[in-house]
Formats: structure tokens, C-alpha cells, sequence
């Protein structure tokens, strides 16, 4: 017997038919003795339509009752999947994010959790209830509901499966689990077996889009084993684990990309101490982050260009802060480009290996594609070239670092 979470995203219980699929799915494992917990997020397409009518209501709404809006998907999941489970002769009953409850701060919109207060369900999975949980949802300190931003039934399982001492978390989605890049640009990706939170943390905050970034944090510092499986096949997924359970590591585990970057470049900026404050600091005050950065001087030392890359629908308020503070920065004009995209190489394996930055600048120069802007951590590389070569060099990378499948 195991206490397993289970995750179902909004195209798993787009209708009634697939709730149906999805509660045979919860009633094997339960009838297998596991102690089971469903979180669900609400059917596709439907937080999206409550959130434009939130727009055509009000464009200035208040942020509280646009929680309370937004959160109705989930509501009707978890009572359709209960009334499902139910009919099926599963003993099961649906927990909104205030009874469960799930305590978060007061950020409405992308609150965070706080905590978890999880024994009245603990005592119901020990009694044999399933518990069908709203993701996406929590409670505020003045009891107001609250969201936790796009993605955020993730966020709520994983950490609904800290709370409970889970053996597993599964992330049920629309894919078989993590591939070694996007199956729709590359034939060739495979399939990984299991793969270390650092390198899932870096594949979902590089673009892969499996799992949402702040679920895959919370896994890390907890030590959740999550699971990302298919909802429409029995194959086994991807684990997401400690770097204890993984025997040999690859030196690189995938290649991702994100489309969503955009380049600001500042030409002719003063080159002197405090420049990038100034040029930084209204732009972190203004909540708008910041990624690659590169600066280069020019030949007398007086002046230098700034280029960094923001995400692109932050690049009019970006435009705006640097036009603010254009008496003190000095600068002859401000560029900005958005037909970029950020490709990565990620994996544990760089640790202990010398030569993947060279393959992969070798890789891109042999297909003439120019690198305008390198960032990297312990284990990833990331360029920022042209949006129009983003498919040639992911499949060109893929293949140099030998992950085509056989």
C-alpha cells in the first residue's frame, strides 16, 4: 500500500467522458489499497474564459474577486470527479483550497504557500476516502481565496504531497513524460527513464513546459519523487528524483528552448561604477526580470552597450523604465529585438566533463548560426540566437550530443 498524489491537468478533464477515464484511473489505484489524493486543475480552456470575462467586467477589477473567478474551474472538477468516483462505488469526497486549508500569503493572482494543514485529510485516506482537491487554489490570511498563477496545480500537488508524506506524486498530462527535447521539432527525442530535480528544474525554467518551475522547487527542497505520466496510455512515465537514485548520469539530459525572450540593447551608455545599477534597478523595481547580460566596451573606454534579454511581454515596460532614467544613463538610443529565442543545453553530467561548451559553439558555428548572448550555471549552457534557426539548432545539438533515439 502507498499513499500516492495524483495530478490531472484541464485537456485529462476537458469533459465529462474524460473525467470518466480519469476516475477509472483513481478507482484502480484505490482498489489496489493505495491511499489516494486527486488534485485537478480546471477543464481546457475554461480558466482562460473566466479570465477574459474578469477583463470585460471590469478592466481595473479588484485582484480579490478576481481569485474568486477564476478559481470557479477547479471547483467544478473536483465535484464532477467526486460525484464520478462516487457513482463508481469509490467512497470520495471534493476539498476546496479554504477547507483543505492551503494557507498562502496574500499575493492574489501568484500567491505562494505557506502551509498546508493536511490532517483532516490524512485521517479520511487512512479511513479510505479518496480526497479530490481544487489545485491552483488556497486561502489567504484574511480568509480570502486566493490563486496561485498560471500553472499552478502543479505548484498544489507537489506540495500537497509534501504535506501528506506522500510515496509519490503523478502528473498526469497530455505527454508519455520528459523527452530529451520537443518531440514536435525533433523525430528523434527519447524518452527519459528518470531524470535529477536540478536538471528538471533547469529544462522548466529554460521553456520545456512538462511541469510548472515552482512545483519542481518545491519537490527538490521536500524530496517528492513526482512522476509525469500520460493520461491517455498506461506507459510509464519520467521520475523526477534525488541525484542518489540515479546510478550514471548523462553528461547532457536534454535540449530545450524558449521562444518567449526578447533583447533590449542600450548603445553608447557612460562606462563608469554605477551604470548597471542604474540601469537594472528601476528595471528590478518595476518587477520586470532580468536574464542574459552581456557588455561590451568600446575602444576608448569611454562608453560601452548593455544587451539583455527580458521576457517579451515585458518589453514596453522595460523601454519605459530605461526612457525614465535616460538623463542619468547618458545612453544615444535603446534597440530592442524580439525575433530571438533562448536554446539550452542541460544536464548534471557537465559537472564532471570538459568540452560541451565547445561542442555546442562548434555545433552552431558549423550551421552558421550566430550566438548573441551566453549564459550558464553549473549545469546548463544557454545562447541566445535568431528566432528563424531555433528548429536547426535544436535538432543540431541533439545530435551532437548523441541523444537521437536508435
Amino acid at each position: 500500500m502507498a499513499r500516492i498524489v495524483q495530478k490531472f491537468g484541464g485537456t485529462s478533464v476537458a469533459d465529462i467522458e474524460r473525467i470518466r477515464s480519469v476516475a477509472e484511473r483513481v478507482k484502480a489505484a484505490a482498489d489496489a489499497g493505495d491511499q489516494v489524493c486527486v488534485v485537478l486543475s480546471a477543464m481546457a480552456g475554461t480558466t482562460n474564459r473566466l479570465i477574459e470575462w474578469t477583463r470585460e467586467a471590469a478592466k481595473l477589477h479588484d485582484a480579490r474577486e478576481y481569485d474568486v473567478v477564476v478559481s470557479a474551474g477547479e471547483q467544478m472538477t473536483v465535484g464532477l470527479l467526486a460525484m464520478v468516483l462516487q457513482d463508481m462505488g469509490v467512497n470520495a469526497r471534493s476539498w476546496l483550497g479554504w477547507q483543505v486549508p492551503v494557507r498562502t500569503d496574500g499575493t492574489h493572482g501568484s500567491a505562494r504557500i505557506a502551509e498546508i494543514q493536511a490532517a483532516e485529510i490524512v485521517k479520511r485516506l487512512e479511513d479510505g476516502q479518496v480526497a479530490v482537491v481544487a489545485g491552483f487554489q488556497g486561502v489567504s490570511p484574511d480568509g480570502r481565496i486566493t490563486t496561485l498563477g498560471r500553472g499552478g496545480s502543479d505548484t498544489s500537488a507537489v506540495a500537497l504531497a509534501a504535506a501528506l508524506e506522500a510515496d509519490r506524486c503523478d502528473i498526469f498530462t497530455d505527454v508519455e513524460g520528459v523527452y530529451t527535447a520537443d518531440p514536435r521539432i525533433v523525430t528523434r527525442a527519447r524518452k527519459i527513464d528518470r531524470i535529477t530535480y536540478e536538471e528538471m528544474l533547469e529544462l522548466a525554467s529554460q521553456g520545456a513546459k512538462v511541469l510548472q518551475t515552482r512545483s519542481v522547487e518545491i519537490a527538490m527542497n521536500h524530496q517528492v519523487r513526482v512522476q509525469v505520466r500520460s493520461s491517455f496510455s498506461q506507459a510509464p512515465g519520467t521520475l523526477v528524483v534525488d541525484e542518489a537514485e540515479i546510478v550514471e548520469f548523462e553528461v547532457v539530459s536534454g535540449i530545450t528552448y524558449s521562444s518567449a525572450e526578447a533583447k533590449v540593447t542600450i548603445l553608447a551608455v557612460a562606462d563608469r561604477p554605477g551604470v548597471a545599477a542604474a540601469v537594472f534597478g528601476p528595471l528590478s523595481d518595476s518587477n520586470i526580470n532580468v536574464d542574459m547580460i552581456v557588455q561590451s566596451a568600446s575602444a576608448d573606454g569611454r562608453s560601452a552597450d548593455i544587451t539583455f534579454t527580458v521576457n517579451r511581454g515585458d518589453v514596453d515596460r522595460a523601454l519605459t523604465c530605461l526612457e525614465a532614467a535616460r538623463e542619468e544613463l547618458g545612453h544615444h538610443s535603446v534597440i530592442a529585438d524580439d525575433e530571438v529565442v533562448k536554446v539550452s543545453v542541460i544536464g548534471v553530467g557537465m559537472r564532471s566533463h570538459a568540452g560541451v561548451a565547445k561542442r555546442m559553439f562548434t555545433t552552431l558555428a558549423e550551421r552558421g548560426i550566430n550566438i548573441q548572448a551566453i549564459s550558464t550555471s553549473e549545469i546548463k549552457i544557454s545562447v541566445l540566437i535568431d528566432a528563424e534557426y531555433t528548429e536547426l539548432a535544436v535538432r543540431a545539438l541533439h545530435s551532437a550530443y548523441g541523444l537521437d533515439a536508435a
